[in-house]
Order: C-alpha cells, then sequence, then structure tokens
C-alpha cells in the first residue's frame, strides 16, 4: 500500500499501481478536486493545505488498514497534497483494490469519510481580491 502527502501533483496512476493485484477483480478511485465555491467572502480561487506530516501518515495508514479489515481483503492507498491547489487541481486522491465492486467502492467512500474526519489537514480558502480564511477539513 502507498501513503503520501506532499506539495507535488497528485497522479492516480500510481495509486493504482500500489493496489492492484491478481487477486482484484475491482479497483475503485476517487479525486477530490478544487471548486470556485462562492461564498460570503467571494469566489474561491485556490485552497492551500498544511499538514503534520507524521501524524496524518499514521492516521491515513490506520485507515487503510481499517477499510480492508472491514470491505476486504483490501489494499488502500492514499495522497493529500500540501501548499496551494488551484481550482481544478486534486488535492485528494485515493485508490482502492478489492476482489469485488462493492467492497472496493464502500472502502473507497470509508477511506475519504474517514479522512476527513481524522487526518491532521488543515485548509485555508484564498478568494478573489485577496481575501482568506481557514476552514475545518471535515465536511463529509
Amino acid at each position: 500500500m502507498r501513503y503520501e502527502i506532499g506539495a507535488a501533483p497528485l497522479e492516480i496512476a500510481p495509486l493504482i499501481a500500489a493496489v492492484a493485484g491478481p487477486e482484484n477483480g475491482a479497483i475503485v478511485t476517487f479525486l477530490g478536486v478544487v471548486r470556485a465555491d462562492d461564498d460570503p467572502e467571494g469566489t474561491v480561487e485556490a485552497l492551500v493545505y498544511e499538514a503534520y506530516e507524521e501524524l496524518a501518515l499514521s492516521e491515513m495508514r490506520a485507515i487503510g488498514a481499517e477499510a480492508s479489515t472491514r470491505f476486504g481483503p483490501a489494499r488502500v492507498a492514499i495522497a493529500h497534497r500540501t501548499g496551494a491547489c488551484g481550482v481544478g487541481e486534486a488535492s485528494v486522491a485515493i485508490a482502492v483494490a478489492a476482489a469485488h465492486r462493492a467492497a472496493a467502492f464502500d472502502a473507497c467512500e470509508y477511506a475519504i469519510d474517514e479522512l476527513k474526519k481524522r487526518v491532521a489537514v488543515w485548509k485555508q480558502e484564498r478568494y478573489r481580491g485577496g481575501a482568506a480564511r481557514w476552514r475545518p477539513n471535515a465536511e463529509v
């Protein structure tokens, strides 16, 4: 399995490669991308992510293990960006492989929901015109 956090743009192919195997008949992927929300502050033009990397990676591994136990066996890979992500850029990526599609979908949904609740990542919304505001990452 693969768990990573960093400033480099996310690529889904390495996550798929990390979970693929002959025992798996389904691979499900999820990409969370920055959207141009209208907010009372203005229109979002970027999100800036900060993380406590050691704790975030530890929790990502725990979530992967839980998803594998609950819905598996399943193989889980998770990556999260730090730094600035513009509209349309991926900020989180998940790949899950399992023997059957239902388990892969369920494990992937569990992984993103738990990541948003538990992983030590914070985001700042930056708006056109220069305003900015920190937001919780737990909007499930």
